[in-house]
């Protein structure tokens, strides 16, 4: 029996997200005739596509950023001047866009190597009050010396991505993933430095806050010494969703121990599975085993009606950037039917939903949302409504107690 044929009974459902960046993931995306390159640096160009990915039902999205120009070198700048150079800040696109939707979530992505987590621990509490509940993050640790030199306190080597096995790469790496715990801990940890029922609000007494429900967090580590509190209330969410990409153990381990969402980048059924193999065993290792962490496999998609189109579309592209376009996610080419028969595959090495890279934004979001989209319900494998008002409550997970309330009352 084919997977199209399979009763919808039988059919486990999955989540769908989209990670937009630009006019697209392949870097001649811009110059295609469906793309709106004038428009990149507006409010209404990525209005347009978290709404249409709203229309398509999907869990969330998520916004790239960096601290230094797209270039296509690993860890360098480049030259290019026929490449979209330039971002808008994704945190601001999130609240920005985010009093135009109703059920999306918008996950803006956080370099956590140059950012301090108290200004992001508000920013998004800020994100999740705008949109009432739908806020998340992505973070990401960034190697780049350019990057480095904007901020002044530290330096890194020069890395070449064939340099990533040596020894010093290792220690970087692991560093810099080991700080990126720290700060998604003290991110966490500042967000429940407010209990919920902290504010008063007592015109009559004059009572605006209780004090004694403002806690000091008294982080202590290597990276990060924070007292708090926050000046930010408690999210609605509680805990906004935290997510990372991971291609290794060092990052897998990072997702298993401090994140809601791990993305991760297998090629095939086997390579997915041993993937979610190995961050289930490290959330055992780091206490969190009867915790929800989902691990979302991403893929670049290319998708026609006739998978010839397709793949003709991807290889024009390639011949407007001057060289066959590669990435570390698996590229697809095909048909909506055919893809969803490759996410049902993945899905049954344990993957738990799928975080789909648009190669043309403007051809191939609507290609999602009007053909996948469609495809998998048929199945039973998506969402005809949307049933939770939460990014959390989207993705099956609950809204969790406050760490220092809990402990107030023991």
């Amino acid at each position: 029996m084919s997977s199209s044929s399979l009763p919808p009974s039988s059919t486990p459902v999955l989540h769908l997200a989209v990670a937009l960046d630009g006019a697209g993931w392949h870097p001649a995306a811009w110059r295609e005739q469906v793309s709106r390159p004038r428009e990149l640096f507006t409010a209404r160009y990525w209005a347009d596509l978290v709404q249409e990915a709203e229309r398509g039902l999907l869990d969330f999205v998520t916004i790239e950023d960096g601290l230094g120009p797209q270039s296509s070198h690993f860890a360098e700048p480049d030259a290019r001047t026929d490449q979209v150079r330039g971002r808008l800040d994704a945190v601001l696109i999130a609240a920005r866009v985010a009093p135009l939707t109703r059920h999306i979530g918008l996950v803006p992505t956080v370099v956590a190597t140059h950012t301090e987590p108290f200004h992001i621990s508000k920013a998004i509490a800020t994100l999740d009050y705008v949109s009432s509940g739908r806020a998340g993050l992505r973070v990401q640790v960034s190697v780049r010396r350019n990057e480095a030199a904007h901020f002044g306190r530290r330096t890194f080597p020069a890395l070449r991505i064939e340099d990533l096995d040596s020894p010093e790469a290792k220690e970087l790496t692991g560093d810099l993933f080991d700080e990126a715990a720290d700060h998604i801990e003290v991110v966490r940890r500042l967000w429940d430095s407010w209990e919920d029922d902290a504010e008063i609000r007592d015109v009559g007494t004059g009572r605006f806050i209780d004090r004694d429900k403002l806690h000091y967090i008294d982080f202590e580590g290597r990276h990060f010494s924070v007292k708090g509190p926050s000046i930010t209330p408690r999210p609605p969410q509680g805990q906004p969703v935290v997510s990372a990409l991971a291609h290794q153990s060092v990052p897998f381990q990072l997702v298993a121990r401090s994140t809601d969402i791990g993305f991760v980048t297998p090629h095939d059924a086997d390579q997915a599975r041993a993937v979610v193999d190995e961050i289930r065993t490290a959330q055992a290792v780091a206490g969190r085993a009867d915790e929800s962490v989902h691990v979302f496999g991403d893929l670049v998609v290319f998708l026609d009606d006739d998978p010839a189109a397709a793949a003709a579309r991807r290889e024009r592209l390639d011949g407007l950037a001057g060289y066959t376009y590669t990435s570390d996610a698996r590229i697809f080419a095909g048909t909506p039917a055919q893809l969803a028969d490759l996410l049902q595959e993945l899905q049954s090495a344990g993957l738990t939903g799928f975080r789909l890279r648009p190669g043309v934004v403007g051809h191939d979001l609507p290609a999602i949302t009007q053909g996948l989209v469609p495809e998998l319900q048929r199945r039973g494998a998506f969402r005809s409504a949307y049933e939770a008002d939460t990014l959390r409550g989207l993705l099956g997970l609950t809204r969790p107690a406050n760490r220092y309330a809990a402990t107030a009352t023991v």
